[in-house]
């Protein structure tokens, strides 16, 4: 099985990695790649370990090198999750991180990009860490409003039924086979309301792949980091698609 569950496996966080840099964006240090020239933008919103996990800036570096400008915003305000302190567990530290929160601070970053000549925006979404909050829920409300062009989750959290019913964007889902958080059942539920609706959908669930695969991979492990590359190159295909 590839890739961790939940909480495992938390990233070393390194403020220095990236070929990118650390700007200031509506206010939120944001970790940006690519040239803002393009006017295509990709917003990745990241899971709750936070903005400067080494494999999510990676990735941010990957998709601006196929020609978008790339935004990774600090949602957490300098508080990522940390996963060895016991007198605060993520049930408290989730309180402070609320969805509605999130989605706001994400039309802030929206606003500031199409300030900046941004003509097409496309954003996605990893698990934010559990209950009701997660950075694909933050994604998929973006959606509901069309204040994006496309939209991307990779295997979300606490995605509901009703909110897939409200998307009204291109959007593409993909789960893994054995994601305790979103199992395969409901992302299959996913497409089946996509496919009778008007949007533009793409599901796929990826065998052999736990909760968090997408970026929490060992870089060591050859068969996670395939799993990780081959969901990554249908993320950037989406965009590549829709963000135009």
């Amino acid at each position: 099985m590839s890739g961790p569950q939940c909480c495992s496996n938390p990233p070393t966080l390194d403020p220095a990695s990236g070929a990118g840099h650390v700007d200031n964006l509506a206010g939120f240090n944001t970790y940006v790649s690519g040239s803002l020239q393009s006017k295509l933008v990709v917003l990745l919103v990241s899971d709750m370990f936070g903005y400067e996990a080494p494999n999510l800036r990676k990735l941010a570096d990957k998709v601006a090198a196929a020609g978008f400008y790339v935004v990774v915003p600090d949602f957490f305000y300098g508080d990522p999750y940390v996963s060895d302190k016991p007198d605060r567990p993520m049930s408290v530290w989730i309180k402070d991180h609320g969805p509605a929160k999130g989605f706001e601070d994400a039309k802030l970053i929206i606003d500031a990009l199409k300030s900046k000549g941004a003509s097409s925006i496309g954003a996605a979404g990893f698990c934010w860490g559990g209950l009701l909050i997660t950075s694909a829920k933050v994604v998929v409300e973006l959606s509901k409003v069309a204040l994006i062009q496309a939209a991307v989750m990779l295997h979300p959290s606490f995605v509901t039924v009703d909110d897939i019913k409200g998307v009204k964007v291109p959007i593409a889902i993909l789960g893994g086979e054995f994601d305790n958080v979103s199992p395969p059942e409901l992302i299959k539920q996913f497409d089946e309301i996509l496919k009778a609706s008007k949007v533009d959908s793409f599901v796929k669930i990826f065998p052999n792949c736990a909760h968090g695969w997408t970026l929490r991979y060992d870089v060591d492990d050859a068969t996670a980091v395939a799993c990780a590359d081959e969901a990554h190159k249908d993320m950037l295909e989406w965009f590549t698609k829709y963000v135009k």
